[in-house]
C-alpha cells in the first residue's frame, strides 16, 4: 500500500474527514505509512479523535515548536510549510500519494526537500466508495431529514390557495423562500443542516441549479431538490420531487410520467458490475424514443438546455456529488456504493421535471434508501406519505 499524506481540516477536506471522522476546523497533517495512521494535531483535538477511532496515533503538534523560526524572523506564511517538512522528516515520510486538492505551497516545500508526491485522486475516491454500516446510518439519517423537509413543503402546497398575484398560505404569499425555510427547519429537527437546497418554480425549474425565488403562480410547477447533511457523521442524502399546483401545462404531467418511467428503468439496471455510463445511455435512449433531446443525441459541442441535458446520477457520501459517476463517463458500480438516480426533462424558459432517489448498491441489485411518494399532485402525495 502506498503512503498517504493529507493536509487540511475536516470541514473543507472530505478526504481528510473520511480518514479522521471528527469535525476539526484548524488545519493539521495526517499520514499513513508502514501500517501507522498518524494525526499530527493540536493536543486539544487528540482525545476527540481517539474516542471515535483509537487506531489513529496522535502526535501533538506542540512537539514541533516553531519558536526558532519566530526568533529568526521567518515569514508567518512560510512557517507552516517549514513545519510540514519537519514533520515529514520526523515520520520518515519520503514518498506519498495525495489528492488533487493537496495544498500547493506544502507540495512545493516537500518536493524541494526531496519528498516524492503523486496525485492519485482515484485512490482517495475508491477509499470512500464502499460505505460502512456507520456511514450508511448517517446517510439514512440525512434521508429521513430530507423526507421530513419534503413533507413540510407538501403540507404548505396542499394548504395553499389561489389569490391575487399568486398562491397564498395562512394569509401570506406562498414563496420559494417560505418553502425552503420550512424544509430547513425540519432538517434541523432531524440533526441535519442544508441551506443551499433547491425549490424552483416555473421557468426557474428548467435550470437545474437555480435555487428558486419569488411567489408561486396560481398554476405552477415546482422542482424541489433537497440534500441535507447529517450533523454528527457529515454524510449527505439527496432527493428530488416535482409538484404541480392549480392547473399547470399538460405537458408537465406527460414529462412527469415519462421521468418516473425513466427512474424505474434506471433502478432496474443499476447493480454491481454495471458501468454507470451504460445506465445513463439507456435512460437517454428511453427519452430519445419519446422525442426528447439528450446528451447522447446532440452533436458534440452543442449547448443543450432542453430535454435531458445532465447526467443520470452520482455517488453520495461526505460530498453530495462524489464517485461513482453515472453520466457520459461512468464508473463500474460496486457493492457498497451509494448513488442517486435523477432523470429529468426541461425546456428553457418554460419549466422542468426531475425525480431523484438515493440508493445503495447491494449484492442483489439496489436498495432504495429514499422513502417518499412520486405523485405530481401534492394532495395525493400528502395522503400517500401518511
Amino acid at each position: 500500500m502506498p503512503n498517504v499524506l493529507l493536509i487540511g481540516d475536516t470541514i473543507r477536506s472530505t478526504d481528510l474527514r473520511h480518514a479522521v471522522p471528527v469535525e476539526i476546523g484548524d488545519p493539521f497533517r495526517y499520514a499513513e505509512l508502514e501500517g501507522r495512521r498518524v494525526a499530527v494535531v493540536w493536543s486539544v483535538e487528540g482525545d476527540r479523535i481517539t474516542a471515535v477511532d483509537p487506531g489513529i496515533e496522535i502526535v501533538p503538534a506542540e512537539t514541533f515548536p516553531a519558536d526558532d523560526l519566530i526568533r529568526d524572523g521567518a515569514d508567518i506564511y512560510e512557517i507552516p510549510l517549514v513545519q510540514t517538512v519537519r514533520i515529514a522528516k520526523a515520520l520518515g515520510l519520503r514518498e506519498a500519494i495525495v489528492p488533487r486538492g493537496f495544498p500547493l505551497g506544502h507540495a512545493d516545500a516537500l518536493r524541494a526537500d526531496g519528498v516524492e508526491l503523486h496525485v492519485d485522486q482515484r485512490a482517495f475516491d475508491d477509499r470512500r466508495r464502499r460505505k460502512t454500516a456507520q456511514e450508511l446510518d448517517g446517510i439514512r439519517a440525512a434521508s429521513r431529514a430530507a423526507e421530513a423537509g419534503m413533507s413540510a413543503i407538501v403540507d404548505l402546497l396542499t394548504r395553499s390557495e389561489p389569490g391575487d398575484g399568486g398562491r397564498a398560505v395562512d394569509g401570506e404569499p406562498l414563496t420559494c423562500e417560505l418553502l425552503q425555510a420550512a424544509a430547513i427547519e425540519k432538517f434541523g429537527e432531524h440533526g441535519c443542516r442544508g441551506d443551499d437546497l433547491i425549490v424552483a418554480r416555473g421557468p426557474q425549474a428548467a435550470d437545474g441549479h437555480d435555487r428558486g425565488s419569488g411567489r408561486l403562480a396560481n398554476d405552477d410547477v415546482l422542482v424541489c431538490d433537497l440534500f441535507p447533511r447529517h450533523g454528527e457523521s457529515a454524510y449527505f442524502s439527496d432527493m428530488t420531487r416535482t409538484f404541480a399546483v392549480g392547473s399547470p401545462d399538460s405537458e408537465i404531467a406527460t414529462w412527469h410520467e415519462q421521468t418516473l418511467e425513466a427512474l424505474e428503468l434506471a433502478r432496474g439496471l443499476a447493480r454491481a458490475g454495471v458501468n454507470g455510463g451504460a445506465v445513463h445511455r439507456a435512460v437517454c435512449a428511453f427519452y430519445e424514443e419519446r422525442g426528447h433531446p439528450t446528451q447522447m443525441s446532440v452533436p458534440e459541442g452543442t449547448v443543450l438546455r432542453d430535454g435531458f441535458y445532465h447526467g443520470l446520477g452520482h455517488g453520495v457520501g461526505l460530498d453530495v456529488h462524489e464517485s461513482p459517476s453515472l453520466g457520459k463517463i461512468g464508473h463500474e458500480l460496486v457493492v457498497g456504493d451509494v448513488i442517486t438516480l435523477e432523470p429529468g426533462l426541461y425546456r428553457h424558459g418554460f419549466g422542468g421535471v426531475r425525480l431523484e432517489d438515493t440508493l445503495l448498491v447491494t449484492e442483489d441489485g439496489v436498495e432504495t434508501i429514499t422513502e417518499f411518494p412520486y405523485d405530481l399532485d401534492p394532495t395525493r402525495t400528502l395522503a400517500a406519505a401518511r
